[in-house]
């Protein structure tokens, strides 16, 4: 009898704590694109390279790679705020070569205090095309081939030559700028003492927030 009523206990306490929640946003997702052959899909802590295109609700194209700046993909590393949370969240499980188009309620994109040309509490819509993914730094298998001391510990020069190996492996100009801003978003998270290295440990355990 016991068990059955603190049982009943928990199952009341549970309904009362998230009674007054709002459910938690979400992006809507269409594949518009799959190749048919898929080698590995994308996960956080990959960096993707990507081309995209951003609308208004009303259709009016506010944003494209393909056509603005230097029409190149951009690079960035899934899961670590570097984007908006809409593409973090809408961006994983995706193939090489894919096409998807996001849309992104506010709270998940600009929010209240928009940016620049999108206004407050904007709903967006974007177009998203994954031309590469690779290991990122936050990479399980990355760890080995990056502690080039074997310390069981990452140094932030370690992360950003590992880094500086993997674009020029793939045929990618080094962007030392670009990269210590990858690092140090990295060690703001995974640096739980603030030590300055990052531990198997700290590397590997997997933060609520991402």
């Amino acid at each position: 009898m016991l068990p059955t009523f603190l049982s009943y206990l928990c199952t009341l306490f549970l309904f009362f704590a998230n009674a007054g929640k709002l459910p938690e946003p979400e992006v809507k997702i269409e594949v518009l694109h799959k190749p048919f052959l898929c080698h590995r899909k994308s996960k956080y802590g990959d960096i993707l390279l990507v081309h995209h295109e951003g609308f208004f609700e009303n259709g009016t194209l506010f944003h494209s790679s393909y056509t603005e700046g230097d029409k190149q993909p951009v690079w960035f590393t899934l899961g670590i705020k570097e984007v908006i949370k809409g593409w973090d969240k809408g961006l994983q499980e995706m193939c090489s070569g894919e096409k998807r188009r996001l849309t992104i309620p506010p709270a998940l994109a600009y929010g209240k205090a928009g940016r620049g040309k999108i206004p407050p509490e904007s709903t967006l819509t974007f177009i998203i095309e994954v031309m590469e993914i690779r290991n990122g730094p936050r990479s399980h298998e990355s760890f080995q081939e990056m502690d080039l001391n074997d310390d069981w510990k990452l140094s932030k020069q370690e992360v950003k030559e590992y880094l500086r190996k993997e674009f020029e492996r793939h045929g990618y100009p080094a962007n030392d700028t670009h990269h210590e801003t990858m690092v140090e978003d990295i060690f703001n998270k995974e640096d739980e003492n603030k030590d300055g290295f990052i531990s198997s440990r700290e590397f590997t355990y997997k933060h609520d927030e991402l």
